[in-house]
């Protein structure tokens, strides 16, 4: 018997499922943060295990555990990983790298941002903050495109889960640095809009392997690269960015670009132009009822 919180199969409605993964998400944030500050590991294991895995091993737990509850294995929520997903992956990271490279040529276009080269700065930076990034992006994926967008998805349809999920995307990053006055305004207008583009990735393979990789090309070649901020989070980059204050709108100031005006027009474009080629195409096939990829 179907009611609010049971389908007509007997089993708990995926939009309660949702609910209670992001719960649980974060709860398990604030366990993992105080598991991180218990544990001091060595300092010379910083490197290799950066702050910012705790958060994805967390998130991956979190993830079997309610896949468990469903009998699903790991791989359904799109971590089938093998050849076609190492391909999107680096699809993604060429896609994401390309978009930010344009946006920031557009800011040095207009005039709001000059380059110098960082004389300190060498390969170790930029692997440092290739696996760092990889780290937040495996982690910020799976959370939010992962099985709650799934379910969300099942439970709204897909039009309503990338509104939704643009939102919360856009909601958890108001307590980063710098987010205030009309910061706040492009940052989360355009932090919406890149979740909406990586929640049309999701949709288009079916594999967290593309989000992923545009999450990683993206925050790399923004911070590592360029030397911008990251979503509000200073960056040592190859490159030490100079920003016009006059027209900070061009290139996010301190922000970094994701508060900027050439980051809405990329990023609004790239959901148009990948939205319109999903349209022309048949569509995939939902993994939750093929076995997953």
């Amino acid at each position: 018997m179907s009611t609010l919180f049971y389908g007509p199969d007997g089993t708990l409605r995926d939009g309660w499922r949702a609910l209670a993964f992001a719960l649980g998400a974060w709860v398990f944030d604030g366990v993992s943060g105080a598991f991180r500050q218990a544990l001091a590991l060595p300092a010379a294991l910083g490197p290799c295990l950066p702050a910012a895995w705790f958060p994805f091993l967390g998130c991956l737990f979190l993830t079997w555990a309610f896949l468990q509850l469903e009998r699903r294995p790991l791989v359904s929520v799109g971590l089938r990983l093998g050849r076609r997903w190492g391909v999107e992956f680096v699809l993604g990271l060429l896609a994401g790298a390309g978009l930010m490279a344009l946006m920031a040529l557009m800011a040095y276009l207009g005039g709001g941002v000059q380059w110098a080269r960082d004389p300190q700065a060498g390969l170790g930076r930029l692997t440092a903050g290739g696996w760092l990034y990889l780290a937040v992006a495996a982690r910020e994926e799976l959370l939010f495109r992962g099985y709650l967008f799934q379910r969300l998805e099942r439970a709204l349809g897909a039009r309503s889960t990338l509104v939704l999920t643009a939102v919360l995307f856009a909601g958890v990053h108001w307590g980063n640095p710098g987010m205030a006055g009309a910061t706040r305004i492009w940052a989360s207008l355009n932090i919406g809009l890149a979740a909406v583009l990586l929640g049309l990735c999701y949709l288009r393979t079916r594999s967290l392997a593309l989000p992923m990789g545009l999450h990683l090309g993206w925050n790399w070649v923004q911070g590592t690269l360029l030397g911008f901020g990251v979503s509000g989070y200073p960056a040592a980059g190859w490159w030490i960015p100079a920003t016009d204050r006059q027209v900070a709108w061009l290139s996010g100031g301190t922000f970094g670009l994701e508060a900027s005006l050439p980051c809405t027009l990329v990023a609004a474009a790239a959901c148009l132009l990948l939205a319109w080629d999903m349209g022309g195409r048949k569509a995939q096939v939902d993994p939750l009822h093929a076995g997953g990829r």
